[in-house]
């Protein structure tokens, strides 16, 4: 690997600030070793101190791979009219993606002693300008309008339709009419004209598509046949597999964008040590109830929401706006898997730090290839506020630039054209304004895949987890924008990334992971036929969201790591046993979704984004400000220069930018009542499926017209949901069934 990847801190927009000194510094160390400092990008101006962040890169010795990181560092300049004359600078924090620095606070010496000497000045015009666009890329404008949430007491499992169901033959299962725009497996009988439906092991039936399924144990011959196949294949994948069901649940379907919370019974609640806080212990999900305001508060997709009960009507609640006692939860206690959803903790400027570290690879021009296809002509609809159009009928992401060319984006790599229709061949630069894409766009995740370096054989990229689905937002990280994206139908079904319906959780073990309540197993079989249900649902092709193991809801932030050890109160499918360990040392449940390994003519390294929870400190306790705690060596605050002298909480950060480092806010926020924040390498994991809606119902967010509505990458209608854990080629990727209309 070369010193490339965190060539995405450099922002386009800032290059002229420090014009008159060449970027990057190289600072010679130890054993022929070497640090490469980067152009620094300028976060706040407060009097004559200014605060930044840099790329760095450390070889440790000559003949070793260099390791990327991120550091910030708050600067004593002297102000001379039109130039800022940098006169000394204090690191306030230090990031790595790989725990593999052996001093940290050696490299920090001897950046800090090096800045002086380089005789930096800046321009004040431009680091002004470069601090006012930070600002202003700190809130992006994503929707909190709350989904429709369902509550059930009992075993329920939520089945997410998009729109009405719209049903075709499916060559891949004999023509078999099949409910395309689902990413479940939903198929009538020809002989019965009944609608099945295969989730967690069990079969169930209806009438209808959107009928009330019950569950099946007697099979008619076609299913039976069906069934015969998946099990074969279910056992072939045995090692791959979660905890399975052990018994049949209660089928819920929603034709819109929807959440599934439930109880095992009536709710039973169990208060919280040190806080007015009762949490229901009888559920997998993040139920609160505070005492003081007698409210009820929920955890979905990163996003709090209030109501009177649990019937609702709920209420979107900003992060830094819960009750005090949210942050008072003791880490390491039942519940504090939720501590990085709440604004101004540790655990959630831990998640922020590490939704900045990109997943890199070397993309070799000649043997990357990039296959795009059409639903008919292709068909462009301009993306507001830029210069960018985007194709509405592609399997994969492909936009029009104003320079004439297309480019394409598939698991990460960035390819360009002369022709919407091709040849492609491996992109050098990615197309301009694609920084400037909202939210709104199909096509925002794009935003997060960055071009770092090239040469004439190789060019560098990455992307950090907002390209997943992961974003900062109001001082922590969400999963989706919120904003519902209309799919593409006509011939081909294309589905759009969402925000609800899969149950995604956070944890700094899984990153995003998905839930099905008290069901597991509904999308970790696949079928003998290809395809699957995964490309486009969450953006990529080639990403598969994890399941959320089964019970886990705290004990992440303990020493030693997450505990297993509280067990919430519900018995229907509850494993017989489940390995303590098992999800701390397997790969399968420990985020690493890298969407680069598998690809034809693709380097990649994966990014190691665990915690190293044996440093934290035990039960509730915090360490003083200014100890080094946090988990690994390089991933560290030193002292007490974790934030401006006199300055407030300096907001979160907000992922990404034109090829840099995401906005200012990743410093540790003050004034809170807990010290300041560090990091903590998570990554994001998904989540279960959501219900989308359909463009004759009024939806949450929802864009106007489909002629507006920028596409995303293609999924195969095809009737196999594939393994999360497993990932195919790129070559590969997820066949698109027909969907003709009649």
């Amino acid at each position: 690997m070369k010193p490339w990847f965190l060539m995405y801190l450099l922002c386009v927009a800032l290059c002229s600030y420090g014009q008159n000194d060449p970027w990057p510094k190289e600072i010679l160390i130890e054993n022929g070793g070497k640090i490469v400092v980067y152009q620094p990008q300028p976060e706040r101006l407060s009097g004559s101190t200014l605060s930044f962040r840099a790329a760095l890169s450390v070889r440790q010795k000559s003949n070793a791979e260099p390791v990327f990181g991120v550091f910030w560092s708050d600067a004593a300049v002297s102000d001379n009219g039109q130039t800022l004359d940098l006169q000394s600078a204090k690191i306030t924090h230090v990031q790595f993606p790989d725990s593999t620095i052996n001093d940290v606070s050696n490299i920090e010496q001897k950046v800090e002693a090096q800045i002086p000497k380089w005789n930096l000045k800046l321009n004040k015009s431009d680091v002004t300008a470069a601090v006012q666009q930070e600002q202003q890329n700190m809130a992006p404008d994503f929707k909190t309008d709350a989904p429709k949430i369902i509550y059930a007491n009992k075993a329920s499992t939520l089945v997410l339709i998009d729109g009405d169901p719209k049903i075709e033959k499916d060559k891949n299962i004999n023509n078999m009419l099949r409910v395309m725009n689902t990413p479940f497996l939903i198929v009538q009988n020809p002989d019965d004209k009944k609608y099945y439906l295969y989730g967690g092991g069990f079969w169930y039936v209806a009438s209808s598509p959107l009928g009330e399924y019950a569950y099946v144990k007697s099979l008619p011959r076609t299913i039976k046949e069906m069934d015969k196949q998946i099990k074969e294949q279910e056992k072939k994948d045995k090692s791959k597999q979660e905890e399975s069901a052990s018994s049949p649940t209660a089928i819920i379907i929603s034709t819109e964008p929807a959440e599934l919370i439930q109880t095992e019974g009536e709710p039973t609640y169990k208060p919280i040590q040190g806080t007015s806080l009762l949490f229901v212990d009888n559920s997998l999900d993040e139920i609160f109830k505070d005492v003081n305001s007698q409210l009820t508060f929920i955890l979905i997709s990163g996003r709090w929401y209030s109501a009177p009960s649990l019937n609702g009507p709920w209420a979107y609640v900003n992060a830094d706006k819960l009750p005090a006692d949210f942050a008072k939860i003791p880490p390491g206690s039942e519940k504090d898997g939720v501590l990085s959803s709440v604004a101004g903790t540790e655990e959630a400027q831990e998640a922020i730090y590490d939704a900045q570290v990109p997943q890199t690879a070397k993309v070799d021009k000649k043997t990357a290839k990039c296959e795009v296809t059409y639903d008919g002509s292709p068909r462009f609809a301009e993306i507001e506020n830029t210069s960018l159009k985007v194709a509405e009928n592609s399997n994969i992401t492909v936009m029009q630039a104003a320079n004439g060319k297309y480019y394409a984006l598939e698991n990460g790599v960035w390819f360009i054209s002369n022709n919407a229709n091709g040849p492609w061949e491996v992109a050098n630069e990615r197309p301009q304004d694609v920084e400037k894409i909202p939210p709104s766009s199909s096509a925002y995740n794009t935003k997060y895949v960055y071009i770092y370096d090239n040469t004439p054989t190789y060019v560098y990229m990455g992307y950090t987890p907002g390209y997943l689905g992961s974003y900062y937002y109001m001082n922590t990280i969400v999963w989706g924008t919120g904003w519902y994206y209309r799919p593409w139908y006509g011939y081909y079904y294309y589905p759009r990334p969402c925000t609800w319906g899969f149950g995604m959780h956070y944890n700094p073990w899984m990153g995003w992971s998905m839930s099905f309540g008290f069901s597991a197993g509904w999308f970790s079989y696949r079928y003998a036929w290809g395809g699957g249900w995964y490309g486009g649902w969450f953006g990529p092709p080639a990403f598969r969201p994890p399941y959320r193991p089964w019970g886990w809801s705290g004990g992440y932030y303990r020493p030693g790591g997450p505990y297993y050890g509280y067990r919430p109160h519900v018995t229907v499918n509850r494993p017989a046993y489940v390995n303590p360990h098992r999800y701390v040392n397997d790969n399968r449940y420990a985020r690493n979704n890298n969407v680069y390994r598998g690809s034809n003519g693709v380097t990649t390294r994966d990014v190691n984004r665990r915690p190293a929870a044996s440093t934290r400190p035990v039960g509730g306790t915090r360490p003083a400000p200014g100890n080094n705690y946090r988990p690994g060596n390089n991933n560290r605050l030193p002292g007490n220069n974790n934030r401006l002298p006199g300055e407030t909480a300096r907001p979160g950060t907000n992922p990404g930018n034109n090829n840099r480092l995401p906005p200012s806010n990743n410093r540790p926020p003050t004034h809170t009542t807990r010290p300041a924040p560090t990091p903590n390498p998570s990554r994001p994991a998904p989540t279960r499926p959501a219900p989308m809606p359909s463009p004759s119902r009024p939806m949450p967010s929802t864009r106007p017209t489909p002629s507006t509505q920028p596409s995303r990458p293609a999924t195969s209608p095809s009737y196999r949901p594939s393994q999360p854990s497993s990932r195919p080629m790129p070559q590969s990727r997820p066949s698109t069934m027909p969907a003709r209309r009649h």
